[in-house]
């Protein structure tokens, strides 16, 4: 595993999550059997975590577990900071990194079922920027360098390309397109040796101009690939709401579903319970850059930006769970989340990698609206349900995640004990 300290809301079964805490006070608690789980069962996720901690692998970990909308597991493991010898509490402050994406995805189809965002719409409605994009069609030149002959898209981004990732928009992290990341630096939202997946830095208009700039890797809607696209679309809902993302996402999304600790920087009084990562990889020894949190950024990051607590992200993934609404506020319809939980790539192209091959290390998931999900019990290498929708962490180096990844039942499906 890798070295980032661990957030884990895990969530399993059919009920809504009742209003609580960090502390999980106001929730009500079952024992595990009672839901149809099983106390040793559940004590192994502790003993395999505090090895974790006790080899050096993590410095900790906050889990807590619902099943039909009983809180039955809560712990907290291992270290706040290791360095300064704090223990990890369990209303740490995590930098969720993508985790922020279905955040998002869900304030852009708030404003879908309002009718003031369609997502068949082109991107350049509300980002005229976007209006004449052009795609590097990529080849190698005598000298083994990247080359780009550009060809004018041939149907404009849409919408729901930001939301399944398949604009052409990439990451300068992870693109192997030289020419693209070339201009995702000039675009500035990318720093190479910099800290990476941090577009906070960046003016939104300039993020705009410049990724309206770069050219796109492939032909619009035509294949799957993990990038800046939900930072993007941080820049539509803001355009569309006339509010900054930070401030349309407190008022619709945190404050109603009781996500009192969310949000795109921790503030002076929630600094001491920031969770911190070692200081260097314990696999790779190299140095762990992290995005700064404890100042306002330049822009809310859509794609990368947010902090929260295992609590408040459980109440998040409760909502969902729940079809769309918890403890009498309703944030989406079930028609909605029915729709963002659906396999929203059908034939198109994954290259280099599919969904679960780059987040996972394995195959069976495709991707959705904002979310990854598992299509079947076959193909996939690791234990989980049909139906199930993950947050989307990144694989790095073959070890583990550098981002947590809630797991959320459809409510479609029977949930897995």
């Amino acid at each position: 595993m890798k070295s980032w300290i661990r957030l884990a809301a895990v969530l399993l079964g059919m009920s809504a999550l009742s209003a609580y805490s960090a502390f999980g006070q106001n929730l009500s608690i079952a024992a595990p059997e009672s839901v149809g789980m099983s106390s040793a069962r559940l004590d192994n996720i502790k003993k395999t975590l505090q090895a974790e901690v006790d080899q050096g692998h993590i410095p900790g970990a906050v889990v807590m577990i619902n099943r039909r909308g009983k809180l039955v597991y809560s712990e907290a493991i291992g270290y706040q900071n290791k360095d300064a010898k704090l223990p990890m509490r369990k209303d740490a402050l995590f930098r969720i990194y993508s985790m922020t994406k279905p955040l998002a995805a869900v304030a852009a189809m708030i404003l879908e079922e309002e009718g003031k965002i369609v997502l068949a719409d082109p991107v350049s409605k509300y980002l005229p920027e976007f209006a004449k994009m052009q795609v590097c069609n990529a080849s190698q030149n005598t000298d083994g360098k990247t080359i780009c002959a550009l060809l004018p898209a041939e149907k404009p981004i849409t919408v729901q390309d930001l939301l399944r990732h398949t604009s052409g928009i990439g990451y300068g992290e992870t693109t192997k397109n030289s020419v693209i990341r070339a201009a995702y630096i000039e675009a500035g939202v990318y720093v190479e040796g910099g800290t990476d997946y941090d577009q906070r830095r960046v003016l939104p208009k300039d993020e705009v101009t410049g990724l309206s700039k770069a050219p796109l890797s492939s032909q619009p809607g035509t294949n799957w690939e993990y990038g800046m696209s939900m930072d993007l679309m941080g820049r539509i809902i803001e355009a569309v709401s006339g509010q900054s993302l930070s401030q349309f996402m407190n008022e619709r999304i945190f404050q109603p579903l009781q996500m009192t600790d969310t949000a795109f920087y921790v503030a002076p009084n929630k600094q001491a319970r920031l969770a911190e990562p070692f200081k260097t990889d314990p696999f790779t020894n190299n140095p762990i850059k992290l995005i700064e949190i404890t100042k306002a950024p330049n822009n809310d990051g859509a794609g990368s930006g947010a902090v929260s607590t295992a609590a408040d992200y459980m109440n998040f993934a409760s909502m969902l769970l729940n079809g769309g609404a918890l403890n009498g506020k309703r944030i989406l319809s079930p028609m909605t989340i029915a729709l963002m939980t659906s396999d929203q790539l059908g034939s198109r192209t994954t290259v280099p990698l599919s969904p679960g091959q780059l987040m996972l290390g394995v195959d069976g998931y495709t991707f959705r609206l904002g979310f990854m999900v598992r299509q079947g019990q076959g193909l996939a290498s690791v234990q989980g349900s049909p139906g199930e929708f993950l947050g989307g962490p990144q694989r790095t180096a073959g070890r583990g995640f550098d981002e947590p990844s809630p797991r959320t039942h459809s409510p479609a499906l029977p949930p897995a004990d």
